[in-house]
């Protein structure tokens, strides 16, 4: 009994050292979702070397008014992997100071519109047209546009939304076409091509006009529960996934 006694307790010892939970949980190892995390840990990584080298290209700009007058590049926020990508115009003087996009008035008004269909800045991700702020939060111009759109075209590339929501005129006249009215174009869903990928774009008002016409809010509600149906019909993970 005692031999017996000494081997059950050695083969306890020697399981114990390999892998505790071997012996004391019931639950069986997922294979599947380690596959996933490393499939997904990969992914996250290939973008991110690609936002990288997309970012320095913008840095590397010359002759450009935009960037000689900005304090810092103002690139992005948010998860590389979600699949909702917001588009603005371009960044105001909060985010030149801090670097990141919507982080003034008008970016505490989006979370709170991404709060109300259950988003976030952990599961969308955000951008500009242009990447460096306008001298007294102006309007880009078309040239300065024409000029920052192959990148704008290249980091929706990257990111490759299902879901492209373009915030206000600028983001919409870049994407879509000049010939468009914003009041007329939001709320309309447009399957899209940019690039090697394919995307379901839809358009609503920018945040800052929305504080100077707060009439116009229920129509940018109108506008966020589409995006919400959209969610379920794609059934897209907010995890980013």
């Amino acid at each position: 009994m005692k031999k017996n006694s000494y081997k059950i307790n050695k083969n306890k010892l020697y399981h114990k050292l390999i892998n505790n939970k071997l012996i004391y949980d019931n639950k069986p190892l997922n294979r599947y979702n380690n596959s996933v995390n490393i499939i997904t840990n990969m992914s996250l990584i290939k973008k991110q070397n690609l936002l990288s080298l997309l970012k320095d290209k913008i840095k590397s700009i010359r002759n450009c008014e935009l960037k000689k007058n900005a304090t810092n590049l103002v690139f992005s926020d948010g998860n590389a992997l979600a699949k909702i990508m917001i588009i603005g115009e371009g960044p105001g003087a909060n985010e030149d100071k801090e670097g990141k996009p919507f982080v003034g008035r008008a970016g505490k008004l989006l979370d709170k519109m991404l709060e109300s269909i259950e988003l976030n800045r952990k599961n969308v991700y955000i951008s500009n047209v242009v990447n460096f702020r306008p001298p007294e939060n102006r309007r880009p111009t078309d040239e300065e546009i024409s000029r920052y759109l192959p990148f704008l075209e290249k980091h929706i590339e990257i990111i490759n939304p299902k879901i492209l929501l373009l915030l206000g005129s600028t983001a919409l006249n870049a994407i879509i076409g000049n010939e468009l009215v914003i009041s007329k174009a939001r709320g309309k869903w447009i399957n899209k091509k940019i690039g090697n990928i394919e995307t379901s774009v839809i358009a609503s008002f920018h945040p800052a006009f929305l504080m100077r016409q707060p009439d116009q809010k229920k129509f940018a509600w109108e506008d966020l529960k589409m995006i919400r149906k959209k969610i379920s019909e794609f059934k897209i993970n907010l995890n980013g996934k």
